[in-house]
């Protein structure tokens, strides 16, 4: 039951959430689009099934290393706004507002828009959308490329920014049931895919054709960072749930516990997915796929084990996960943004609580305007490149900050401590290090794009602090 507000002061949210529904909630928003597209163009950098396994499992050990390191931040400073509340403890003002411009810029807003790119792509494929296509450009922007499902994953950002806007108890009942979905029907493919006879031991040993001498020493690092790009897409997301801390019952407790259960669930399913991927089908199939960008890998593996009736499940599975995704990215990353409104580092308008519905409903409304130009902006892959580029920037400042907390308060109350210390922050930080240096090297455009959206944000801070 929705609680009316009358007696709560008009700019606080109060907890309604428990372990199980945060859980759900950073199990629904890493589980997106990634891990049934990327494998596609990961088989066109790595070449070897082997490889491309490895490459999951290592991001999801430095996922988890990032949610344990976050997870000891949180236990500390369980606020609303995630990396925000604590980095402004840590860093201070103007850290802490460059990395919530950063996620409302590019980071958040991007992956929303990503996530609902997939959700229009995965429909199109059921029921195909009229092309409105157009070579129409402006500042270099295809703006009207793939026009149909852009229109369609804009209304389906809209549509969900309206449900969250009703409540956050609401959207997080549709988030558990489309997670049990979600779920169930991994489980189903999994267990079709392990079953068929199609599948081949042989497929996961055998290397692409023309592949199997090529990489070795900086060639193979090259790839693999160039292939983690897409896996660490895949898990992006892990540490959205901190941005509702003040939602969240018993936060000390149940915050840490969410984080490193709800990555660890998914780290399993992925590696199992990408498994039934390369038992049932040779690489080449889906180096094949990369050359055909709007075909998602888990729809045709899915054709392959069943004809039209996997394909439909699967676009079908996909619509649930994309949409689920969508959904808790909405409900969890405008907390941020309202954190930043009510601190006087964002436009205070953003600072609003609805008087019925105690969510920060002005909050909502910012970031689907701005999600749904990032959307006519780019392409999937763009997006995807520029947020993970972005992102690792500042996971790598959780990481020093955590180090830097336990030399300066060692007594400080940490209800979790993040294991293996001082290793697994160590490892987390230079890992993001590598990521960013590698994407600068690589994909300089992304970086460049990713790091003049975060810039942008200078000219607000001295705006805002001049009103002020």
């Amino acid at each position: 039951m929705q609680e009316n507000n009358s007696n709560h002061s008009n700019n606080q949210l109060q907890p309604k959430l428990g372990l199980r529904a945060a859980s759900f909630l950073v199990i629904s928003v890493i589980i997106g689009s990634g891990v049934f597209k990327k494998i596609a163009p990961m088989a066109q950098e790595l070449g070897t099934p082997w490889l491309i396994l490895l490459c999951w499992l290592i991001a999801g050990i430095v996922s988890l290393a990032g949610a344990l390191c976050t997870a000891e931040l949180v236990s500390m400073y369980p606020n609303s706004g995630g990396e925000y509340n604590y980095f402004q403890k840590i860093y201070g003002r103007f850290f802490s507002f460059l990395y919530g411009w950063a996620s409302f810029a590019v980071i958040k807003t991007a992956a929303i828009s990503a996530l609902a790119y997939i959700f229009a792509q995965s429909l199109n494929s059921l029921f195909p959308l009229p092309v409105l296509d157009s070579d129409a450009t402006f500042l270099g922007l295809h703006l009207f490329e793939n026009l149909s499902i852009k229109l369609l994953a804009a209304l389906l950002i809209f549509l969900l920014t309206l449900l969250n806007y009703r409540g956050v108890q609401f959207a997080e009942k549709l988030s558990s049931v489309l997670t049990y979905a979600m779920l169930a029907a991994i489980a189903f493919f999994l267990v079709v895919g392990f079953g068929s006879d199609k599948g081949s031991i042989s497929h996961l040993t055998t290397p692409a054709i023309g592949f199997s001498a090529d990489l070795n020493g900086w060639t193979l690092m090259k790839a693999l960072f160039l292939a983690s790009l897409g896996a660490f897409w895949g898990y992006d997301g892990w540490n959205n749930i901190a941005f509702i801390g003040e939602e969240i019952k018993n936060p000390k407790r149940n915050l840490p516990l969410a984080l490193g259960l709800g990555t660890l669930g998914v780290m399993a399913v992925y590696v199992m997915i990408n498994f039934v991927f390369l038992y049932v089908m040779p690489i080449d199939f889906f180096i094949q796929l990369n050359a055909t960008p709007n075909k998602i890998a888990a729809v045709e593996v899915a054709g392959q084990l069943s004809g039209t009736v996997g394909m439909v499940l699967v676009a079908s599975l996909i619509l649930v996960t994309t949409m689920n995704s969508t959904n808790s990215s909405i409900l969890m990353s405008a907390r941020m943004l309202y954190a930043m409104s009510r601190d006087k580092t964002f436009f205070k308008q953003a600072a609003s609580v609805h008087p019925t519905y105690n969510t920060p409903d002005k909050a909502l409304f910012i970031q689907a305007i701005w999600a749904i130009l990032l959307l006519f902006s780019g392409s999937f892959d763009q997006l995807t490149d520029m947020l993970v580029f972005a992102a690792f920037l500042f996971y790598a400042a959780t990481a020093v900050g955590l180090l830097y907390l336990r030399i300066k308060l060692p007594r400080a109350e940490r209800t979790y401590k993040v294991i293996g210390y001082p290793v697994v922050p160590i490892l987390f930080l230079l890992f993001c290090i590598s990521i960013c240096v590698m994407t600068l090297i690589n994909q300089p455009y992304e970086a460049m794009m990713g790091m003049v959206l975060i810039a942008s944000g200078l000219p607000v801070y001295w705006w805002l602090g001049k009103e002020k």
